[in-house]
């Protein structure tokens, strides 16, 4: 389920299904050495995850370039949108337009003319690493003000939450073939997984999970759970509260901050969820059997 795992081989009908959610190749192959025992074997051709460049543009204004690998770039363009609060809804995306340029690929969106105004007054950089969440925040003050909104949820099964970690690492289509991907999922209440995204960075995969749930009712995004392979940081809070998810669990740990802002923000936060166990860090009370 991580993004340490050792590759494996991907059902030709998977990877056609995932090829075809790429706006250009997200893996390419290249020829590696194998060692065994200290000693190398063969050479073989290795699949390696693409990571590129990928601005996001308002209005004709770049704000932000992301390393990110090119799938879902719709989807990771609006859920950026939203996880960070440069619109309020999808509706304040009229259109999106994705060029690609020899230095990368640039997401060129227009937002309604609020939106656009908040964005210029932030005056905010993001240019950053993989998935760098507050690079640009200006002081101290201006990160001290992103808390996230409150969330309400209904209870949450563990019977559930385990079954969709569980079904995850088999829609990992792309991980699969490069074992270099995290990935962020969205199961209904029952357990049900309903959309995976992949991504070199674990916010750009949360960022390409919110933009296609978009495409879901409300009503169920507002009682399902997101599922991450990673550890649960500040940034990941703040992004699940802000599309409005109740139930955030990841694979490994969270930090002292993330557990604070769920406690605070209502959101109810697992971690170490793999196989048949987790720890829940926030809002355990609306965990049941």
């Amino acid at each position: 389920m991580s993004t340490e795992q050792t590759p494996q081989p991907v059902p030709d009908a998977a990877l056609q299904s995932a090829a075809q959610r790429m706006d250009q190749p997200a893996a390419q192959q290249q020829t590696v050495t194998r060692y065994r025992l200290g000693q190398p074997a063969h050479s073989e051709h290795d699949w390696l995850v693409q990571e590129v460049p990928v601005a996001m543009v308002y209005n004709g204004i770049s704000h932000a370039v992301m390393m990110a690998t090119p799938s879902d770039l719709e989807d990771f363009g609006r859920g950026f949108s939203l996880a960070e609060g440069i619109v309020d809804h999808a509706g304040q995306i009229y259109d999106l337009d994705i060029q690609h340029t020899e230095e990368g690929i640039a997401l060129h969106m227009d937002i309604a003319g609020a939106a656009f105004d908040r964005l210029k007054q932030k005056r905010r950089s993001l240019t950053g690493r993989t998935g760098c969440g507050v690079c640009g925040t200006e002081s101290l003050a201006m990160l001290a003000q992103q808390v996230p909104p409150p969330v309400h949820g209904a209870p949450v099964s563990l019977q559930a939450l385990l079954q969709a970690l569980q079904a995850l690492p088999a829609q990992q289509t792309i991980n699969q073939l490069t074992g270099g991907l995290h990935a962020a999922a969205f199961a209904d209440v029952a357990g049900n997984l309903l959309l995976v995204r992949e991504d070199v960075g674990r916010h750009n995969a949360l960022d390409k999970l919110i933009g296609a749930l978009q495409s879901l009712p409300v009503e169920i995004r507002s009682q399902g759970m997101v599922l991450m392979t990673s550890r649960a940081s500040y940034e990941l809070i703040v992004k699940t509260c802000r599309a409005g998810i109740p139930t955030l669990a990841c694979v490994s740990a969270p930090t002292t901050l993330a557990v604070q802002l769920a406690q605070q923000s209502g959101l109810c936060l697992a971690g170490f969820a793999r196989g048949q166990t987790c720890v829940v860090y926030a809002h355990a009370e609306r965990v049941g059997d």
